[in-house]
């Protein structure tokens, strides 16, 4: 099975991480002695991804600095960039859609994502859906549940303060999208890719994967020392 490509979210100002991304991108935080998108890239070329997209808006331009093509590694990297104004995690997804295929992987660059692309990827080609969302049961243990996820089917997707009480799962962070699910939007506007979800969701056009190892992320200070935490007892292993 030839791997889809993905695309990475990494454009946002970290505003919770505070001083640490004032000048530095999240992307570039140090984390277990290398900068985290090291990290990333090389989990994508191990689970099969050889071609990503990093969609960059704040501070991108280090990112490409320091990445460059990403044979270092192991995959081709390609740079679509916001451009004079933020779009969005959304928007900046719509603006990539050239450099992407008529279906693709969607995470976010403050991610890691220890599950099986390979598997993901495997149900939605058998769903025939306009995209799919990977879950993890939760129970608010990891972050707020946002899922309200039954009989293998994604019934809503919810990010607002109040979500549905029967929700117990939660978006794991990887996805995958048509083009046709994106490409409505008019090009060069801002929204959230949130809403794009809750939308397909309540439509019945989002199908889900539930997975049962836990994310890591680095876009909080306990996140980050968790995935500190995770990926020194990964290089010690």
């Amino acid at each position: 099975m030839s791997m889809l490509r993905a695309a990475v979210l990494a454009g946002g100002r970290a505003s919770r991480l505070g001083a640490l991304t004032a000048t530095v991108p999240k992307s570039l935080l140090p984390v277990a002695g290398r900068p985290f998108i090291h990290w990333q890239l090389e989990l994508l070329a191990h689970q099969g991804v050889s071609e990503v997209v990093l969609c960059l808006g704040h501070l991108g331009e280090q990112i490409q600095a320091a990445v460059g093509s990403g044979t270092e590694s192991g995959v081709r990297v390609r740079y679509s960039f916001d451009g004079g104004s933020p779009l969005g995690t959304g928007g900046a997804l719509k603006h990539a859609l050239p450099l992407l295929g008529r279906a693709f992987f969607v995470l976010y660059g403050d991610s890691y994502l220890p599950c099986s692309f390979a598997a993901v990827q495997a149900a939605f080609a058998a769903r025939g859906a306009a995209g799919l969302m990977t879950i993890l049961h939760n129970e608010d243990r990891w972050d707020t549940s946002n899922v309200l996820f039954r009989d293998g089917r994604i019934i809503e997707y919810n990010k607002q303060p109040l979500p549905h009480p029967g929700m117990v799962h939660v978006d794991f962070g990887l996805s995958v999208l048509t083009r046709d699910a994106v490409e409505s939007h008019p090009a060069g506007a801002s929204f959230d890719l949130a809403d794009l979800y809750r939308a397909l969701s309540l439509r019945g056009e989002l199908a889900g994967f539930e997975v049962t190892e836990r994310f890591y992320e680095i876009g909080s200070l306990a996140g980050l020392d968790a995935t500190e935490r995770y990926l020194r007892s990964l290089r010690a292993a």
